[in-house]
């Protein structure tokens, strides 16, 4: 799975999501110049690391004392007034500080060397007098020093992942790839469609006053922006000229991820801020387009300074816009339709964003997976308008501080729901939307998915095409369409499950070795994988 994420707002459903698969691969911008990070950028320059690091926090161990002890100290947040945070930070970087109590010697000394190293640098700015609290409700963590003394250390960002990976041990098989590979600062910049243009992340998505204050992107005190947003696009950090633009290198690693997932998701977030900047860089688009696996748009619950008035079509057209390239530099735009780079939309319930389901069909975009199917399938709609739209309940919560949120729980088994072999078999069907029912889904866990039976709350299901035309379905009782649909459902896993088993006992007999998961069985169909040849093969293993 290849997720295209800001820093806070998926967040969220990371445990979650372990809990599904830790083959996942997160990739982030670098260039937010707001937050706990600002400080460290205007002293030190480079890349901001804060969504980052608080990724890797998300993703680190914790099923022993020492691996929570790690995260505790990289996850702490210095005072807000800055005497008190200068104090705590002098403790901590002397090892003084009650948070290296649970930290081995081995650990301590590698984060200590860092954190010195980072305190070094800083020292060495004589022109630039450090702030440890930031001015702002959002103070600075532990973990942002410990990345940006590895970074200016080994002058390479990817090796300070590498190293912060290894010290919070986060799973080798996950991967937190920055967008951009680069040791420089990076500057975005947006143009708005009446020709303004503004310079900064920060700028863009929630300007401040220079006063104390929490950073809310939802907040209704934040001034609306003049214009929609047309692009975002890199500027130079050392020219302050609003037309000296910058084409940045995508990097290899995030190419190479696109190219072989199983999975690409557009995470909610900041669209125009966090998403658009991954997906403007060249190549970006040209892989995704070409590739024929699900491109799932988690969209957003609430709208922001960026996208305010947007319905779901919209941040369609931003998502495949930025992909396109398409009002940046003619010579290198595509022309690809938004299909292309979207083909599932996962809609939270209660969001207060429009799913305008006809704009979305005209995008090309058949699969809205929302909680709305009762509202669009009132007696006022036509039925065969929306038949072919897959939809489940993607259950949400409130939070205090945002508003309406996904659930993690159900957000992860929606995503789980998209991957598994059962939905693979819906695929088959030309013509669907579903009614209420609950299908048992077996996966595999060296796919990175629990070798359990799990509930699947698929949302209410509804046939057409799979049961015969759409003439016979509407000659047969919903109950008879569900049965026939449930009957082959048990089929298919009845022979997957079998599969299971022969693959098992082939491996415990030593005769060959095979790591198949979901995918591979469905693609298998010779005899050697039948359940038929089960016994047969068995008896020759001996």
């Amino acid at each position: 799975v290849d997720t295209a994420t800001g820093g806070t707002a998926f967040n969220g459903v990371v445990e979650e999501l372990k809990k599904l698969t830790t083959r996942v691969a997160h990739v982030l911008p670098v260039s937010d110049d707001g937050g706990s990070t600002a400080e460290i950028v205007r002293v030190l320059g480079g890349p901001a690391v804060g969504d980052i690091r608080s990724r890797c926090l998300r993703l680190s161990d914790q099923s022993t004392s020492e691996a929570l002890a790690v995260r505790t100290l990289l996850g702490h947040r210095l005072p807000l007034d800055a005497k008190e945070a200068k104090l705590e930070w002098y403790d901590i970087v002397e090892g003084e500080h009650p948070l290296w109590k649970g930290v081995s010697k081995p650990y301590r000394e590698t984060i200590r060397s860092f954190l010195a190293y980072f305190q070094n640098q800083i020292l060495r700015r004589s022109n630039e007098i450090f702030c440890f609290s930031n001015g702002r409700l959002m103070v600075i963590g532990i973990g942002n020093f410990f990345f940006a003394g590895a970074r200016i250390f080994f002058e390479s960002l990817d090796a300070a992942i590498f190293l912060f990976s290894r010290v919070s041990d986060i799973p080798t098989e996950s991967l937190v790839l920055p967008v951009i590979s680069t040791n420089d600062r990076l500057t975005l910049g947006c143009e708005l469609w009446d020709g303004t243009i503004i310079r900064g992340q920060n700028a863009i998505s929630h300007p401040t006053n220079g006063c104390i204050e929490r950073i809310d992107k939802g907040s209704t005190s934040i001034p609306a922006l003049p214009s929609r947003i047309k692009r975002v696009f890199y500027m130079s950090s050392e020219d302050n000229s609003l037309l000296h633009e910058l084409f940045p290198t995508a990097n290899p690693t995030v190419l190479e991820q696109l190219r072989s997932v199983d999975c690409i998701i557009y995470a909610m977030g900041s669209l125009f801020t966090s998403i658009c900047p991954s997906l403007v860089l060249r190549g970006v688009g040209e892989i995704i387009s070409s590739r024929s696996c699900r491109k799932v748009l988690l969209l957003n619950s609430t709208h922001d300074r960026e996208t305010s008035g947007f319905s779901a079509s919209c941040f369609v057209t931003a998502i495949s816009d930025a992909l396109n390239r398409t009002y940046g530099d003619l010579h290198n735009c595509l022309q690809h339709p938004p299909s292309q780079y979207v083909n599932t939309l996962l809609v939270p319930k209660d969001g207060q964003v429009p799913v305008d389901i006809e704009c979305l069909a005209a995008q090309g975009i058949i699969r809205v997976v929302c909680c709305l199917l009762l509202t669009y399938l009132s007696a006022s709609c036509q039925m065969d308008k929306f038949y072919n739209y897959f939809i489940i309940t993607v259950e949400s919560l409130h939070d205090p501080k945002v508003g309406i949120i996904f659930e993690p729980r159900s957000l992860i088994q929606a995503l789980a729901n998209l991957l598994s072999d059962i939905l693979q078999l819906y695929e088959t069907i030309s013509q669907m939307v579903f009614w209420n029912c609950a299908l048992r889904a077996t996966v595999d866990s060296s796919n990175g998915f629990e070798n359990t039976s799990m509930e699947a709350n698929i949302g209410n299901i509804s046939i057409f095409g799979d049961v015969g035309s759409e003439a016979t379905f509407r000659s047969m009782s919903e109950t008879d369409a569900c049965t026939r649909m449930l009957q082959r459902g048990k089929k298919r896993f009845k022979i997957f499950e079998d599969n299971v088993k022969f693959v098992e006992s082939l491996n415990n007999y030593g005769s060959r070795s095979y790591k198949l998961g979901i995918k591979e069985f469905s693609k298998q169909t010779n005899d050697e994988f039948r359940p038929k040849g089960y016994k047969h093969l068995l008896s020759q293993s001996h």
